[in-house]
């Protein structure tokens, strides 16, 4: 049965790498040089990694647009890099930018503090709020940017009435997709214009590289790439090697931590000791049924509210012997954070538990381990 495209597996693996030839390393090899041999008088042929076009990351930068359905796709240092450069190819000082109230809190402190200092105005969105986007839309606008699924909540968007919006007034919609993976959610197929990955996350996968990806149309990412290359945001060969490695086993990472994410939820629902667990798999989420139409698969992120509050969650952080107490997420070891020390440290307890995430809520990335291993790991700490 021939295929017009090649399902996300394939893609992960061989997408980017070009024609097989006898005597061909199997392996990818690292070429860790930062600048090539140029063609004499001629611009043409200049190799650098700054200019974000050496062996490593040409080939993994076409691959990661291939599993995104973009044109096509630049690799930076960091998910926060990407996002700058990107919102700097975007936007310019009188511009306007809607941005949903629930992103990451790096990303928020960026829109919200570093670019109102270059002129650029910000309001913030409550994106489950009947037609809160076009209510808030200026002459000014120039784009939307959100996060699905939104962390540390587990909060999904319906990307569809915000991309007719979009469409209809001339705006680009961003969207940072790093708790999903392409695995999970592909935001072009649903009316995005921009994607944006921490591949530090799912991509990577080991906890071993920082990175950060752009997707988006091919005029796009060149603009993407001038600002990343003045402002100096160019990944070193060697991690984009390693996120190379990493995507090969992408889909069969995400797939079972989908698996074990599920039945995690499932068992935790159940327990006296936890108030209320957030996993848009559940039927009781409340945007489970935006999750089912629009992703493959409901991810690998959680999170939980512990009956005993602050205190308790203390008690049960010291006891996990298989869940690592660390920032970060998507990767093969299960890791578990509190939000109120880490994304959302500068604000008071008030103000995160407006935001929905009380003392006591616990963000939990599940790994590779045997399900029944973590769920067994979770009951002793409880207990």
């Amino acid at each position: 049965m021939s295929r017009k495209k090649p399902a996300p597996a394939t893609i992960a693996i061989h997408g980017g790498a070009g024609p097989h030839h006898p005597g061909d390393p199997v392996a990818p090899p690292l070429v860790q040089s930062v600048n090539f041999v140029q063609e004499v008088g001629t611009e043409a042929g200049l190799l650098y990694t700054r200019y974000g076009n050496t062996p490593n990351l040409e080939r993994v930068q076409k691959r990661l647009a291939m599993l995104e359905g973009a044109e096509a796709a630049l690799l930076l240092s960091s998910g926060m890099g990407a996002t700058a450069c990107a919102m700097l190819a975007l936007l310019r000082p009188g511009d306007h930018l809607l941005a949903a109230t629930s992103i990451y809190g790096g990303t928020l402190r960026l829109l919200t503090e570093e670019f109102t200092r270059h002129g650029v105005d910000v309001t913030l969105v409550d994106p489950h709020e009947p037609r809160a986007w076009r209510k808030r839309l200026r002459k000014e606008t120039r784009a939307v940017f959100v996060e699905t699924p939104v962390n540390p909540s587990c909060r999904v968007l319906d990307l569809r009435p915000i991309s007719y919006l979009t469409k209809e007034v001339g705006l680009a919609l961003v969207v940072d997709s790093t708790f999903a993976s392409p695995v999970n959610l592909r935001p072009i197929e649903h009316g995005a214009d921009v994607v944006i990955h921490s591949g530090t996350k799912y991509l990577n996968g080991h906890h071993d590289a920082m990175l950060g990806v752009v997707a988006g149309t091919e005029p796009f990412i060149q603009e993407v790439l001038q600002k990343m290359m003045v402002w100096g945001q160019a990944p070193d060969p060697f991690a984009a090697w390693l996120l190379e490695r990493g995507l090969k086993t992408l889909d069969v990472r995400v797939r079972r931590q989908n698996d074990n994410a599920m039945r995690i939820a499932n068992w935790c629902a159940d327990r006296k000791e936890i108030r209320k667990v957030h996993y848009p798999g559940l039927l009781d989420h409340p945007d489970h049924e935006i999750a089912r139409a629009l992703m493959d698969g409901y991810g690998g992120m959680l999170a939980i509210e512990l009956t005993a509050g602050a205190k308790g969650t203390e008690r049960f952080l010291r006891r996990l012997k298989l869940f690592q107490h660390a920032a970060s997420l998507g990767g093969v070891d299960s890791l578990v954070s509190e939000p109120r020390y880490t994304s959302h440290a500068r604000l008071s307890s008030e103000a995160r538990a407006r935001a929905g995430v009380p003392d006591g809520f616990l963000r939990l990335s599940i790994g590779l381990e045997d399900a029944d291993d973590l769920i067994a790991d979770l009951e002793q700490a409880l207990k």
